[in-house]
């Protein structure tokens, strides 16, 4: 499972108070400018990734309703490829991932890369992990360009943006395939034919779902920003990276890894509109640092809240370190740090 960025933004009883809004409120224009579509750009990513399955140790069946399902990492072993180019589909085709060798947190050597053509929209409008399927004892969140055209979420009534798609595409994290009532209440809220149903299935443990979860490190900063009330229409482009850790069979060690890969190892650079004392604000408060929850693993902390994601503190989940560059004052500022020696404990190392 990714950051638990499916719960709600103001932050619970026992973490102080919900953070006040920004100051900068007004987009420059009053709009977002004009947004491709999210289905279109993903569709070819989808039927390249179904059509060279075999390459990339998946398996493509037919599931409950007619759905169409591919598993990454449930029987099927994928791969960091696989995992490379399902975290495109999820940036709904606007996004490019990369995994490059560093030595910044050596020996965890390789760590992916992203950027986007529109990052709000990449990241908020389809990677985000928004969109919660559960029927009996199936649960798993779900992201991608499907999420835009249910629109389920009262976060697109921010981005002012809805999908058509006649196809959609989703990916779960989950590690078993989702029952019939999970693909009828997709399709009735898409309304679209089961048939017309990509589900791409990413175990947490798995390293296809390890990849596509690291790659969301730019997604949970722009989450943040939106937390902290930052207007989205000033935030016009950016850049993460994270390191990419060992899978674990374990779940609990695998979701803290790949969490603890944003929190202690991930770098994002915003470029953003508006003020230089809005953009300062911004790098001040967007790092996990500001959290009173940082600075242990995040299974640790996990765990000393009884595994309920909701009592830690919503503050926590953003990258290590954060650069904003105020784009109409030629400034930039940088706050947070990483923190290897907890990756290393983390990881395994």
């Amino acid at each position: 499972m990714s950051l638990p960025t499916s719960q709600p933004d103001p932050a619970p009883a026992d973490a102080g108070p919900t953070p006040a809004p920004h100051p900068d409120t007004a987009p420059p224009d009053g709009a977002f400018p004009r947004r491709p579509s999210l289905a279109r750009a993903a569709a070819p990513l989808v039927e390249a990734l179904v059509a060279d399955a075999e390459a990339l140790r998946l398996t493509v069946f037919t599931g409950p309703n007619g759905a169409r399902m591919v598993d990454a990492g449930i029987t099927a072993p994928g791969g960091l490829e696989a995992g490379r180019r399902i975290a495109e589909i999820c940036l709904g085709g606007l996004g490019r991932v990369a995994l490059a060798p560093s030595e910044r947190f050596a020996p965890w050597g390789t760590l992916a890369s992203v950027s986007t053509c529109d990052p709000v929209l990449a990241c908020l409008g389809s990677q985000y992990a928004g969109w919660s399927l559960a029927a009996g004892d199936f649960f798993a969140l779900g992201s991608g360009p499907g999420r835009a055209t249910a629109a389920v979420e009262p976060l697109f009534e921010d981005l002012g943006y809805r999908e058509r798609g006649e196809r959609v595409a989703l990916v779960l994290e989950t590690a078993s395939v989702p029952p019939a009532a999970v693909v009828e209440e997709i399709a009735a809220r898409c309304g679209v034919a089961g048939r017309d149903i990509t589900l791409i299935l990413t175990p947490t443990s798995s390293l296809a779902g390890t990849v596509q979860i690291v790659a969301r490190v730019l997604e949970v900063a722009l989450h943040k920003a939106h937390a902290l009330h930052f207007p989205l229409a000033h935030i016009v482009d950016g850049v993460g990276a994270a390191p990419i850790p060992p899978p674990s069979p374990d779940f609990l060690t695998a979701m803290g890894r790949t969490n603890d890969a944003t929190l202690y190892g991930g770098d994002v650079h915003l470029f953003v509109r508006g003020t230089a004392a809005a953009a300062q604000d911004l790098a001040r408060r967007l790092p996990s640092g500001a959290s009173r929850d940082h600075g242990r693993p995040f299974a640790e902390i996990f765990a000393g809240y009884e595994c309920d994601f909701y009592k830690v503190d919503p503050l926590l989940f953003s990258p290590a370190r954060v650069t904003v560059s105020a784009l109409d004052h030629g400034v930039s500022f940088t706050a947070g740090g990483f923190d290897g020696a907890l990756i290393a404990r983390s990881f395994g190392g």
